[in-house]
């Protein structure tokens, strides 16, 4: 075969979901999403393969466990035999072997957002957590309180939920849980992933300057916000956290009910006798000048506490009473690497959390500062 020098021209005519679909081939099958999408796909009956350059533990473990074969390496040989669908993860350069096959093979191929969206969200209650810092602990509290109110939710989340000890669930209940990403969604899609997930419910948590691989300054991140912002539905709800200055002004343009919280009392959600110990943190609830309810976490710091007040915020509206929305997060257990509990040996507390943005790394000492108040720190990046 001879290729475009420019790298691989997809038709866009063939970005579809093909039906019948019987054979579905993932390339960079083992990034977490990805992955947690093939698991997803042979749960329904698919015919799933993938393939990657790097092919290790955890991931190649899991696929492994599925019964998903993983061919290392990207080659056009890859594609034979021709599956019905490929779906192209976003680390999939246009130059790359794999896609310059598919480009040439005519094959119909989506994006992973795509795929999520047409397959799982689309008969559901899309629910959204997006921003720069607290995504996956706020995605997977809600996800695990919606599981344990009876909601039975499918959930796609960039972090391990420790009540799964996975990040996926396709789930039969009317919600799913989605961690809506910024970053770009394919190479033939420069557009942020969460514009994909049709949300009903959004919660915005934060905006800072991230990913500077593929935003040259603030200014464009919030022209993704504003994007996401603008899709709203008029019936819909959007959860934002209004301390953050950015988010307090792209909120005002929605075209939808706003519902804001953080550490004032005017917002519509506020917390109140807030104590921060040794695990976990406790608060008062005041929705609207009013106290909701009194409420316990494990996660400790003025950031859960914050985490926490969105997803009683999404839940309330949702109808759960006060009473389930305390016992649910008093029984959330937390996401791996986000303030993890390894062990203690020698009387020193190991913790993990994957923290590498600078307010995130900020917000997270300052956390253990309190919760393990007077002792020695020592941070190890």
């Amino acid at each position: 075969m001879t290729y475009p020098e420019e790298g691989a021209i997809l038709d866009p005519s063939l970005n579809i979901f093909p039906e019948p679909v019987r054979h579905i081939h993932l390339m960079g099958v083992c990034g977490t999403g990805m992955a947690a999408m093939a698991g997803m796909l042979k749960s329904q009956g698919y015919q799933v393969s993938g393939s990657d350059s790097h092919v290790y533990p955890p991931m190649s473990d899991f696929l492994a466990r599925t019964g998903i074969p993983i061919l290392e390496g990207y080659r056009g040989q890859n594609l034979d035999p021709r599956p019905d669908l490929v779906v192209v993860g976003n680390v999939i350069t246009r130059k790359n072997p794999e896609a310059l096959a598919l480009a040439e093979l005519r094959i119909p191929y989506l994006s992973f957002p795509q795929l999520l969206s047409h397959k799982f969200l689309a008969a559901k209650q899309s629910l959204v957590v997006a921003g720069t810092h607290g995504k996956t602990t706020t995605s997977s509290m809600l996800a695990t309180m919606l599981y344990g109110s009876g909601y039975e939710p499918g959930f796609m989340i960039g972090g391990i939920v420790q009540a799964f000890g996975r990040n996926f669930r396709v789930g039969d209940g009317p919600f799913f849980v989605v961690e809506g990403d910024e970053y770009d969604t394919a190479f033939f899609d420069k557009g942020p992933k969460f514009l994909h997930y049709r949300p009903h419910i959004a919660v915005i948590t934060s905006i800072e300057f991230d990913h500077a691989d593929i935003y040259a300054d603030l200014e464009a991140v919030k022209n993704s916000f504003r994007k996401l912002i603008a899709i709203m539905p008029a019936d819909g709800c959007l959860v934002a956290h209004l301390d953050d200055p950015v988010v307090k002004e792209l909120v005002a343009a929605a075209p939808c009910q706003v519902v804001g919280y953080g550490q004032i009392p005017e917002y519509d959600w506020c917390p109140s006798d807030v104590s921060c110990v040794r695990g976990g943190s406790s608060f008062v609830a005041m929705h609207r000048g009013k106290a909701f309810g009194s409420f316990t976490t494990v996660m400790p710091g003025r950031h859960n506490c914050l985490n926490s007040l969105a997803v009683i915020a999404v839940l309330e509206r949702l109808g759960l009473a006060p009473d389930v929305i305390a016992r649910e997060l008093q029984l959330f257990k937390g996401v791996r690497r986000r303030q993890e509990v390894r062990g203690v040996v020698g009387g020193v507390t190991v913790i993990d959390d994957c923290a590498h943005h600078p307010t995130a790394v900020r917000e997270t000492l300052a956390a253990l500062r309190t919760a393990y108040d007077g002792q020695r720190l020592l941070a190890v990046f």
